[in-house]
């Protein structure tokens, strides 16, 4: 099931901001994240906040009704331009998540994405994208994203391996990733992502290789590689509890990804991110780029995160009762904090250290300083950036990535 909300102060019935939130605003890119609560099922290892029409049945009534989504997102898309109120921004980046967005009607995306056009208007240069299960699109239905606005599509392969999927209980057949990515260019989508899962138990390292080298040949130009994470509360979980299959330890997580970075570098991609590869600039993910950078996003839907301006806020995850609290012109907000000064330099140095460009040395403080040369002279930080003032992980770095940043935010 979902994991819980962080604690937090309440959020103001009209959602409104502190105004040292809003000060500067001008200057930091603004992008919205739209989220889509909708599967078809549950695969064995999520525990986003999604829900199944099963789960749905008798909680919400019609407010929990996917029919009616779009219309209750573009609500608090409103609400989100009452709160920011005169900001001159336009939005530089759309992402639509989930959850299965392509669960809903092409026409609710574009929908939803009309709201943020309406409100806000789009930067000329905008970023696009929603994520899309392959077995919910049809060329028919990815033409129709592309002519309503969309320029990026990630789809979610995970493996090209069946009786991988099988564990992850993932609905798609393999092929099916590799035929989305031919019918997306023909659509006229620009940048195509394909997202991988490794570490999954039961997976080898010739499969492994065998879903790098089937999403190599689709042809995207952005490819996204996560360690599989077993959360607590899941069905894998559960399995993995009951001895039915085997966790895959932190060792075989390491070769993986070794096998990632040499097969991507070979075929023309670049690491930008500790799990993203793009063949170039272009093809990098700019609305996760926001986040990583702390620039300001505005979540809108159940359970959806946002940050402005080092306020971050959170809404309420049932999809009922975040469409009740919009009938009722409240704002779905179901707690917030404001970041202090401290809280934001350690984020920096949490989010930034796993880009490419890394993160500058004057972040950190004596400790972590000290920490940073450790880290240098295992071989863990690049020695030219470091003497530029900047820590930039090596690919050993990257492998130990979360240990590193614990040292350096010290």
């Amino acid at each position: 099931m979902p994991s819980a909300l962080p604690d937090g102060e309440p959020v103001p019935d009209d959602g409104a901001l502190p105004a040292s939130a809003l000060a500067g605003a001008a200057g930091r890119p603004l992008g919205f994240y739209l989220h889509v609560p909708y599967c078809a099922t549950r695969c064995g290892y999520c525990d986003f906040n999604t829900y199944t029409a099963t789960e749905l049945r008798g909680t919400g009534g019609v407010l929990a009704s996917r029919d009616n989504y779009a219309g209750t997102l573009a609500d608090e898309v409103r609400l989100a331009r009452k709160v920011l109120g005169d900001d001159p921004r336009a939005v530089r980046t759309v992402f639509v998540g989930g959850g299965t967005p392509t669960l809903l009607a092409a026409g609710d995306l574009v929908r939803m994405l009309g709201a943020v056009r309406d409100e806000f208007g789009l930067a000329p240069d905008a970023e696009v994208t929603t994520e899309a299960n392959p077995e919910s699109v049809d060329p028919a239905y990815l033409a129709a994203l592309r002519e309503g606005g969309f320029n990026r599509i990630s789809f979610g392969m995970q493996s090209a391996r069946q009786h991988v999927l099988r564990v992850l209980d993932r609905t798609h057949t393999p092929g099916r990733s590799e035929e989305c990515v031919a019918q997306a260019r023909a659509a006229g989508f620009e940048h195509v992502n394909l997202d991988l899962i490794y570490g999954t138990p039961g997976e080898s390292d010739d499969d492994w290789r065998a879903s790098l080298d089937a999403a190599l040949g689709a042809g995207p130009d952005h490819v996204s590689a996560y360690a599989l994470i077993v959360e607590e509360g899941t069905r894998l979980a559960h399995r993995i509890r009951r001895g039915e299959v085997a966790p895959t330890d932190d060792d075989v997580h390491a070769d993986r990804y070794l096998i990632a970075e040499e097969t991507l570098s070979a075929a023309g991609f670049d690491w930008y991110e500790v799990s993203n590869w793009a063949t170039s600039g272009a093809g990098r993910c700019l609305h996760n780029e926001l986040y990583w950078r702390g620039a300001d996003w505005w979540g809108a839907g159940p359970g959806a995160h946002s940050h402005v301006g080092g306020v971050r806020w959170w809404n309420v995850k049932h999809p009922g009762a975040y469409a009740a609290a919009l009938a009722a012109g409240r704002s779905p907000g179901a707690g917030r904090e404001v970041l202090s000064a401290e809280d934001r330099r350690v984020e920096r140095i949490l989010l930034e250290l796993r880009l490419r460009e890394g993160v500058p040395l004057s972040l950190l403080k004596e400790e972590g300083r000290a920490a940073s040369r450790r880290a240098l002279g295992r071989g863990l930080l690049e020695p030219g950036p470091y003497g530029e003032g900047r820590a930039v992980l090596t690919l050993r770095g990257r492998l130990l990535a979360d240990a590193v940043v614990r040292d350096l935010v010290d």
